[in-house]
């Protein structure tokens, strides 16, 4: 969907009740204001919901940027009726995507000074319906998208290798497919590891491990595979992540659409 036909959540066929009931033509001026120090994220997205209302956007801060509070981030110029009719729906996408660019960039802070290399990653666990934005947000925080969907890449977990019976098998029957050109295959422990290595996949993710036995296996795969790119997954947060950084090719955490906190935003007239 593109961001302004989510409007029809609030307003169905019937439209704005309260400025209908209140409002006839007047034009007015909007400040959009970061009510915390944030990176900014959603501003084209808003823009692109206020544009479609005819509403005269003016953005001050773009993507990628930090705001510190109380500055205003967007100038909003137009109809008072349609800048009512969209501010819920851009503050909520602003909101949500500046919180999740935020803790991602603070994440990338973390962990490129142990790993210059390090990449930090999303997962699937977005909110259905919002995942290209949501994936926008954490590339704008300085992360990366992993996988879009179950089309783009084969990933090999364990219910996969519970119909399939082992790791070898299940890398062997994903490359003679000819599905993906990248093989992804999940492992939980040292002989699944050097199954994947010896297989020679192409990334070995290492599934809920605590770090010290993920640097360990880690090795291990190196030894055998030293091509493989190293995946660390499972229960990563702010508190631990920085224990994988230094060995890991890439982090990949669900927690950072999942459990995100949204950034406060607010609209005010002028």
């Amino acid at each position: 969907m593109e961001p302004h036909e989510y409007l029809v959540e609030d307003l169905l066929d019937i439209g704005d009740i309260t400025s209908q009931a209140l409002i006839s033509d007047e034009k007015i001026e909007a400040h959009i204001i970061a009510k915390e120090n944030c990176v900014v994220a959603g501003m084209s997205v808003a823009s692109q919901i206020f544009e479609k209302e005819g509403i005269e956007v003016q953005i001050l801060i773009n993507d990628g940027e930090t705001v510190i509070d109380g500055k205003p981030v967007m100038v909003l110029q137009g109809s008072a009726a349609a800048i009512l009719k969209t501010e819920r729906l851009a503050l909520n996408f602003i909101q949500r995507l500046a919180g999740i660019a935020t803790i991602t960039r603070n994440l990338v802070n973390i962990c490129k000074p142990l790993n210059p290399n390090i990449k930090i990653a999303a997962t699937r666990k977005t909110t259905p319906g919002l995942r290209k934005f949501e994936k926008d947000a954490v590339e704008i925080g300085g992360g990366m998208r992993h996988r879009e969907g179950l089309y783009d890449q084969i990933l090999i977990k364990d219910n996969h290798l519970k119909i399939v019976g082992s790791v070898s098998m299940a890398v062997r029957k994903a490359r003679e497919s000819g599905l993906s050109k990248v093989i992804e295959v999940e492992v939980v422990n040292v002989a699944g590891a050097k199954e994947a290595a010896q297989e020679k996949a192409d990334i070995i993710l290492l599934d809920n491990m605590e770090p010290n036995k993920a640097k360990s296996i880690a090795e291990i795969i190196r030894n055998i595979h030293p091509e493989a790119i190293i995946e660390i997954s499972g229960g990563i947060n702010p508190d631990n992540i920085a224990g994988y950084a230094d060995f890991a090719d890439v982090i990949s955490l669900g927690w950072l659409t999942h459990s995100v906190k949204a950034v406060d935003f607010s609209m005010e007239f002028c």
